[in-house]
């Protein structure tokens, strides 16, 4: 599989080797090796998340505060989906900066997602199907939502009239709001969790590596 950067320091696409016979197809979604070999630690999952979501409806934004954070790798089994992923990293260079990326049931490519990023998607078929894993469990005390409708961030979301919104996503706070608030992590301690796993995995520290 080859894992490219996509635009955000910590956001990676996954696009690995599909393999088609007279049965189906194989592919594997996630390799160890590969991953720590570009991102330069082993993905830690402490949580496998499912979520089936029908057309028009809009999931997130979601993220997790620090500590503990949470990295995230998803991929679409079923459907396709955009999935929009937005920094939230105070002091980031791309602070609120958001990019799509497009993933489905044909090519299989997978997002991986740093702490401080956080995403929501929407079905772009009739139906969806995502797989996420997460590096720590769900911890509604550290848990945050970005109004995936704030007009500041004017995120490219399908358009299939009113959105389908959870009553936790359509009151959540625009990003302005939630920097205010103070619940969102810092750039610096993102990046210093990323450091601390290179360390434990015994690949040196970022700059040591250059």
């Amino acid at each position: 599989m080859r894992i490219e950067p996509v635009g955000l320091e910590g956001a990676y696409l996954i696009r690995p080797q599909i393999f088609p016979d007279s049965r189906g197809v194989f592919l594997e979604i996630f390799n160890q090796p590969d991953f720590e070999e570009t991102i330069g630690h082993p993905l830690e999952v402490a949580q496998v998340n499912c979520s089936s979501s029908r057309r028009g409806t809009v999931r997130g934004l979601h993220g997790v505060a620090m500590p503990p954070g949470q990295a995230r790798y998803a991929t679409c089994v079923r459907g396709a989906i955009v999935d929009i992923v937005v920094d939230t990293r105070i002091g980031s260079p791309t602070f609120g900066s958001h990019i799509p990326v497009r993933l489905d049931d044909e090519r299989r490519e997978a997002l991986y997602l740093a702490e401080g990023l956080v995403h929501g998607f929407a079905p772009l078929d009739d139906e969806a199907t995502v797989v996420y894993l997460c590096s720590s469990i769900y911890t509604p005390a550290a848990s945050f939502q970005i109004n995936p409708l704030d007009p500041a961030l004017s995120l490219p979301w399908p358009q299939h009239g009113e959105p389908i919104l959870s009553d936790k996503d359509r009151t959540a706070p625009t990003l302005r709001q939630a920097l205010d608030l103070g619940i969102l992590p810092t750039y610096n301690e993102c990046l210093a969790l990323s450091e601390a796993r290179r360390l434990r995995a015994g690949g040196g520290s970022r700059e040591a590596l250059r």
